[in-house]
């Protein structure tokens, strides 16, 4: 896959296509119908790059998994740039959206969060091909804002911090995700855990991290690692963090 990130190709042409369906029918072409549907297309993209990666996302590539050929899928979509569009917006508007109902802030705050790395965690090129600043405003972009908006009602922040506490809840998802894709990337590369990483170095790291000269490193190190069971561990750092994240939030909040 080339540098095809979500957001960066032609906005008229990929809104048309995000919203097909939405306005006026579209002219008939003539001559016989597509023997696959541009869902199957994206459908099929999203399943290449779930098993594969993003790097093996390619016009030759997909239409092969499709079952057609490259020139045909370009009859459904200009080009990467905007299947890709296509695919993030459609695990957008698949993705649960329960009703908040009498829940408190606080808890549904956490709940989009946690949706957020949920999804991140079912797909991890996303974080490769997705950009806050610029997503793909579809419908499933659209249905996505408004309920995870709907998530701060009652709280009394003005709209533009309510758009701003979002971002921030949305920022901190997306870079722990980020992260978590980095530790199972290098578990993955090294091929090796890190329990068996540690028992093959930790010996040598004893020997020469000295104690007196690292007090706080060699204390708060073995004392964390002992209890994660790692030197990182990214459930935790996702827990604490977003805790930390509601706490700051409830400071505005409640003030």
């Amino acid at each position: 896959m080339t540098d095809d990130r979500s957001g960066t190709g032609p906005a008229d042409r990929t809104l048309a296509l995000l919203w097909r369906g939405h306005g006026p029918p579209a002219p008939r072409r003539r001559g016989p119908a597509p023997a696959h549907t541009l869902e199957e297309v994206i459908e099929t993209a999203i399943a290449l790059a779930d098993t594969e990666g993003p790097a093996a996302l390619s016009v030759r590539a997909v239409a092969a998994a499709v079952g057609m050929a490259p020139m045909s899928l370009y009859t459904h979509v200009p080009g990467m740039t905007e299947l890709t569009d296509l695919m993030v917006d459609h695990l957008y508007l698949v993705m649960p959206r329960p009703a908040w109902g009498r829940r408190r802030w606080r808890s549904r705050v956490r709940a989009v969060a946690e949706a957020n790395r949920d999804l991140l965690r079912a797909h991890p090129w996303l974080v490769e091909v997705v950009a806050l600043s610029r997503p793909p405003l579809g419908p499933g972009q659209m249905a996505k804002y408004e309920h995870e908006l709907a998530a701060f009602d009652g709280t009394g922040l003005s709209d533009v911090d309510t758009d701003a506490a979002l971002t921030f809840v949305l920022g901190f998802t997306q870079q722990q995700a980020l992260a978590q894709h980095g530790v199972e990337a290098a578990r993955r590369d090294s091929g090796s855990t890190d329990a068996q990483w540690w028992a093959a170095n930790g010996p040598l790291l004893a020997s020469v991290l000295d104690p007196a000269r690292y007090p706080r490193a060699v204390r708060i190190g073995e004392a964390a690692g002992s209890a994660q069971g790692a030197a990182y561990d990214p459930g935790v750092a996702f827990s604490f963090g977003l805790d930390r994240v509601l706490d700051g939030l409830a400071a505005l909040i409640e003030a």
